[in-house]
């Protein structure tokens, strides 16, 4: 599969950074939130507070990196470049930025028309950039696991955010619907449909190259993202037409296609070639771990009715799937991608007048590590507050927004180190007095 990187494809590093530097200020601010909101963000999932909370996260967090990565990786991985990058992700950025503050601000508010402009905003910003994406793949063959698997990932996306904005106008107007299956089902398809199926075509690229792992199995890269979108399709449609048995047999095969992701990564990053297991494969460890414990968590209280009947099971498994699976992975990649590309725009602007700083300079490793100990602390006070709210809540919110402080100073330290070397490109080309 490496055989098709292309990392001249690139668009401007403008174009991802962008979205890159606006992720942590959204995780600063669910931190802040805790803090102002104290014990009642654990009473419930379905709190204002416990829903701002999540979509500060899967929105402003995990979207805008997740975004900004595919618009890298999508001409790198699949040659397929996007048209006028600059503008969609100028224009795609901003919609998405704005449209994940306001659906927050609707979520604590229950300001009906907040709901509306914050369902306009995003729809506008993800029908561009899958617009766009879908573009640029048109020209593409499509008999690359990788190409195939990206189509789905976008078709996962839209229909996340179709479902998630639906809940929206509901919510804000009231609207009689069947609100809790609406939303249970908006969590399949953006942890499932959208996440894994992102995260498994991403990472049977990036895991081996960058972990020095096996490659995935050719078996798991072909059928994966098909069998994703296939088994949450069937589950979405039993859920909706009220069919109990059948969707919640069909539930369990939706957690155990993510629980094979997990369990097929972690094999592989065991088998690592590395002489010394680094932040970033601490970080994917972690994250695979977790997500096992989620799904385990979840079938446990499918089997269990005193388990399902405990309030704060599925709070747990919130922290667990989106604190301890989705940000670790996150914040691993943004720690090979952003010094990766740093370094390669360098090397192209400087055609051998003056070398590029080694990736290991562009992002000191000492803070890459102390970013990563902030951030399983914040984890794990993060599930304390879970089971005690009333001890552990503003701990937690302290420590969410001092670990995404780290990470909003170790991105800024990448790009200062870019600006300066470009600054000396700037002065050597300059006319000589």
């Amino acid at each position: 599969m490496q055989a098709l990187l292309s990392f001249d494809q690139g668009p401007p590093i403008s174009a991802p950074f962008r979205y890159f530097l606006t992720a942590p200020l959204f995780a600063i601010s669910a931190g802040l939130l805790l803090l102002c909101s104290g014990p009642e963000v654990f009473a419930s999932r379905w709190t204002p507070q416990a829903l701002a909370l999540t979509h500060l996260i899967t929105v402003g967090f995990m979207m805008q990196v997740v975004l900004g990565a595919l618009q890298q990786l999508l001409p790198v991985m699949a040659g397929a470049n996007f048209q006028r990058p600059l503008l969609v992700a100028t224009t795609v950025h901003a919609a998405i930025t704005a449209g994940g503050i306001l659906l927050v601000l609707a979520f604590l508010t229950s300001v009906p028309l907040l709901f509306g402009c914050a369902a306009a905003a995003l729809g506008s910003g993800v029908v561009t950039f899958i617009g766009a994406a879908l573009q640029a793949l048109q020209g593409v063959p499509s008999g690359s696991p990788i190409v195939r698997g990206l189509r789905l990932g976008l078709l996962g996306l839209l229909v996340t955010v179709v479902i998630g904005l639906l809940n929206a106008v509901f919510m804000g107007w009231s609207v009689a619907m069947p609100l809790q299956q609406l939303a249970n089902v908006h969590l399949g398809w953006g942890f499932v449909g959208w996440g894994c199926v992102v995260l498994a075509v991403v990472g049977s690229v990036v895991v081996p190259m960058f972990q020095q792992t096996p490659h995935y199995p050719g078996w798991f890269n072909r059928g994966f993202p098909a069998s994703a979108i296939a088994i949450v399709t069937l589950w979405t449609a039993a859920e909706l037409s009220d069919y109990p048995r059948s969707a919640v047999a069909l539930s369990v095969g939706v957690v155990l296609v993510s629980a094979s992701l997990a369990f097929i990564t972690l094999k592989l990053l065991l088998r690592s070639k590395r002489p010394r297991l680094d932040a970033v494969q601490w970080l994917w460890r972690v994250a695979m771990v977790s997500a096992l414990v989620a799904c385990a968590l979840w079938l446990l209280a499918q089997a269990s009715e005193t388990l399902a009947q405990w309030q704060v099971w599925p709070l747990l498994f919130g922290t667990l799937l989106l604190f301890g699976g989705f940000m670790p992975v996150i914040l691993g990649m943004l720690y090979k991608i952003v010094p990766f590309l740093v370094w390669l725009h360098l090397q192209n602007l400087g055609h051998g007048r003056l070398l590029a700083p080694n990736v290991k300079k562009v992002l000191a490793e000492k803070h890459i590590n102390g970013q990563m100990q902030a951030h399983f602390a914040a984890y794990g006070l993060l599930l304390l507050a879970a089971l005690w709210p009333n001890w552990f809540v503003y701990p937690a919110g302290v420590a969410l927004v001092f670990a995404n402080g780290w990470l909003l100073r170790n991105l800024l330290s990448a790009v200062a180190v870019y600006r300066s070397h470009v600054a000396k490109l700037e002065k050597l080309d300059a006319p000589q007095t």
